[in-house]
């Protein structure tokens, strides 16, 4: 008897502790909702970002699709640095009650980073961005702080003197009963970059091979490619540069046997560079010496020459909240005869037209009026179809447009990887 009303008060005991433990989640779950409430509504604008990984780690904002709906508007930019890794510039502007307050912060990650430790590191430097914003909210005595001293990108002692090495090689076979094909490719570079010099070296060569039995015949279709450049640049101020390329270059499709080319180089930004993640208008001109030697005897009778050229490019990057606009004009001509030139632009251009609406264009289109380096006789069946032989041509061009509408919900908060993300198919 006694053990029995013993144990009834254990059962009694403990649902007195699920219904406490019930009600403390659901009261904490109603403070977390009301503290929601006060959370700004953030977008966040990056190419290079894992969205779930940050909507996971960083749980005390609204995140929206549309900055139009936003409190605060995140554009995150980036370009490679010399170690191999990428430098991300995060530029945090703030509407509405925010008004009137923008910063920028800036985060480097490594070569040898892994994907995680950039996003991670990613992640951190964004919280850090956020949180003036959050001071002006109930939200800021859920905040602290730490400091770390932040150092100046070549302030240490670096056993490499800032040379970084890179090495690759693969292959890649693979064929059916009327196809085969095999391709080996290698990759070496050798990089210093420190904001005073700039040198990029690299070598890399393929080598590509199909064949096709079509009834009693083979065919089999080659291609080689050798090139080196090399590149050093010298910085003078916060709006010129100086520099040259050297480089060698072979090339089964083009009928290269070798080209050698030196060319000097001088350069004038109309922006500062130190803000070249967000806007850049850069004129570059350069004078060059070519010596080449051909596989074949050209369509001008010539089997080696020596050319001398200049080119002069204007190239424009601008990145704000509205979207992006990458622009580039350049043209170039031989000495020996200024009709051998050509013209190259290229754009691409990204627009939100309004919430939800955006629109995007990329297009290229070359003049070319330099192939000095063609052979002589007509291009193969073989040649034409498997592009083996560089054909002659008075323009290039390609263009690319679209566009998309987002409706629904601005809220993007929720994280759910079941299933995956895509089609089943």
């Amino acid at each position: 008897m006694t053990i029995k009303k013993t144990r009834n008060q254990l059962i009694f005991i403990t649902l007195i502790l699920i219904c406490i433990s019930k009600s403390y989640s659901e009261n904490k779950d109603f403070e977390n909702d009301k503290i929601r409430e006060f959370a700004p509504k953030v977008f966040i604008d990056c190419r290079r970002c894992d969205r779930d990984f940050i909507r996971t780690e960083i749980t005390f904002i609204n995140y929206v699709r549309d900055k139009f709906e936003a409190d605060i508007y995140v554009l995150i930019t980036d370009e490679p640095t010399g170690a191999g890794g990428r430098k991300y510039t995060l530029t945090f502007m703030g509407y509405n009650e925010f008004s009137g307050i923008e910063h920028t912060l800036t985060y480097v990650s490594y070569k040898t980073d892994t994907w995680d430790e950039t996003r991670k590191g990613l992640v951190e430097t964004l919280k850090r961005g956020l949180f003036p914003f959050l001071l002006k909210t109930p939200l800021s005595k859920y905040f602290s702080i730490d400091f770390q001293e932040k150092l100046q990108p070549t302030a240490v002692e670096d056993k490499w003197d800032f040379w970084v090495f890179s090495l690759s090689i693969g292959g890649n076979i693979n064929g059916e009963k009327y196809r085969s094909s095999r391709s080996i490719d290698m990759n070496f570079s050798a990089n210093r970059v420190t904001p005073e010099l700039k040198i990029r070296m690299g070598i890399s060569g393929n080598f590509d091979e199909k064949k096709f039995n079509y009834e009693d015949k083979t065919i089999i279709s080659t291609y080689k490619n050798i090139d080196f450049s090399s590149l050093i640049v010298k910085s003078i101020g916060e709006h010129w540069s100086i520099g040259a390329w050297f480089g060698i270059y072979s090339s089964t499709y083009s009928n290269l046997k070798t080209l050698y080319t030196l060319a000097p180089a001088v350069e004038y930004n109309f922006y500062p560079y130190s803000i070249s993640t967000r806007r850049q208008l850069r004129l570059l001109y350069r004078i060059g010496f070519n010596s080449v030697n051909y596989f074949e005897e050209t369509i001008y009778y010539k089997t080696s020459e020596k050319l001398y050229n200049e080119s002069l490019s204007i190239i424009m990057e601008v990145k704000e909240p509205w979207g992006s606009v990458s622009a580039s004009l350049q043209g170039s001509h031989y000495f020996h005869d200024f009709e051998k030139n050509r013209l190259t632009f290229w754009s691409h251009f990204s627009f939100r037209i309004f919430k939800g609406l955006s629109i995007y264009l990329r297009g290229r289109y070359q003049r070319i009026r330099d192939q000095l380096y063609l052979p002589k006789g007509e291009a193969t069946l073989e040649e034409v179809l498997l592009r083996r032989r560089e054909l002659q041509t008075g323009y290039e061009y390609s263009l690319s447009i679209g566009v998309s509408y987002t409706f629904g919900s601005v809220f993007s908060n929720v994280v759910n990887p079941r299933f995956g993300g895509r089609g089943w198919r």
